[in-house]
């Protein structure tokens, strides 16, 4: 059963921070707060992807971004916590670079969530050394945008292999 969790005190839900840094309050959703994230990114991503296509997606990837190492930095000094798991915005911008890389089909952009969500949860070398290395917003964010380089780059490979053998 999903249950929300609560913000820090000193940042209420309609602060800009907290509603960029948990998606409009979908990292408050238990459990599995990055996969909430991720799935709620993906209106957006559609609705972008029609109107403007993956040049406006890959824009909306690096705004997210942006704004996200603000926001992600004020939200956990707020829950002192050093990447607290309400902080969703790295998924969004994440999952956006991932979606503007593949093919706008069902079957690219289901690749790419389970591919994204499978890094992002994994943390190969060199993502987990980078979510030590650095700190703040920035450590909170870059992680992610590493994972969905390896989601791109896998279905990159996977798509190859199945060229070659079909």
């Amino acid at each position: 059963m999903a249950r929300l969790t609560p913000l820090p005190p000193s940042l209420p839900f309609f602060h800009p921070a907290a509603l960029a840094a948990t998606w409009f309050g979908a990292g408050l959703i238990r459990p599995a707060p990055g996969t909430w994230g991720t799935l709620f990114a993906f209106p957006v991503a559609i609705l972008v992807g029609w109107a403007g296509g993956s040049w406006v997606l890959l824009f909306c990837s690096f705004a997210a971004f942006t704004g996200g190492v603000w926001a992600a930095g004020l939200f956990c000094r707020a829950a002192e916590k050093d990447d607290a798991p309400e902080v969703v915005i790295d998924e969004v911008a994440a999952i956006f670079l991932v979606l503007a890389a593949l093919p706008m089909t069902i079957a690219g952009w289901t690749a790419g969530f389970f591919l994204f969500r499978f890094f992002d949860i994994l943390k190969p070398w060199p993502i987990r050394a980078m979510e030590r290395r650095f700190k703040g917003g920035f450590g909170v964010m870059i992680d992610d945008m590493i994972a969905a380089l390896f989601a791109i780059l896998s279905f990159v490979f996977l798509d190859t292999i199945w060229l070659i053998l079909t």
